[in-house]
């Protein structure tokens, strides 16, 4: 791993990026091995009582333990792809911070997005780490101030990139990936996260 994490000075929030974190051959690498190992599908998320098709392509990946609840569906992890387990080793030295489990969302193209929404289910805990790796195309990613509205970031996350949120984070602040209109090619993110067992 190569660029070192930078602190992002926000209100009531411990998040960091480093641009750089892969080198741009294992990047690449790595997005050619998710493109072809990771059994992608369109997840269904409820929104207002309504059942929705996620608009992109996901795939749940973790420990056996790590079931997870989103948007009224229960997300049973397929298992690791060893690529995926040696990033998540990777990340675990690199922050400190254990994982087991992790979102792959594929992005392919400029309609494909995520609305405004924070990681703060039950399952994770009241300050979750979330390890956040983008690959492929550079995607615009927004994040505002749950309650000071005026209180906004957009960053730009670039290939082989990891941005990290910690602390309290999730309980005030809120991030998404919006659409866009110019042309863009494919991104694959994945954020890696720590699932408490059920009942624990």
């Amino acid at each position: 791993m190569t660029a070192p994490l930078q602190p992002l000075a926000l209100e009531d929030a411990e998040v960091a990026l480093a641009q750089g974190w892969l080198a741009p051959a294992a990047a690449d690498a790595l997005l050619g091995a998710l493109r072809a190992q990771v059994p992608w599908e369109v997840h269904r998320i409820r929104l207002f009582g309504r059942e929705h098709a996620s608009p992109r392509l996901s795939c749940w990946i973790g420990d056996p333990e790590a079931v997870y609840r989103y948007s009224g569906t229960v997300f049973v992890p397929h298992a690791w792809p060893p690529v995926l387990d040696a990033l998540r080793r990777a990340l675990q030295d690199d922050l400190g911070s254990p994982f087991n489990s992790v979102l792959a969302n594929r992005y392919r193209d400029g309609r494909d997005a995520m609305g405004w929404h924070s990681d703060n289910e039950p399952e994770l805990g009241p300050v979750p780490v979330i390890a956040s790796v983008s690959l492929g195309a550079t995607r615009r990613f927004l994040l505002r101030h749950r309650v000071r509205r005026d209180q906004r970031c957009a960053l730009e996350l670039p290939h082989g990139s990891l941005l990290v949120m910690r602390g309290g984070t999730q309980r005030h602040w809120q991030h998404a990936l919006p659409r866009t209109a110019r042309p863009v090619g494919e991104r694959i993110n994945l954020t890696f996260r720590w699932v408490l067992p059920a009942g624990g």
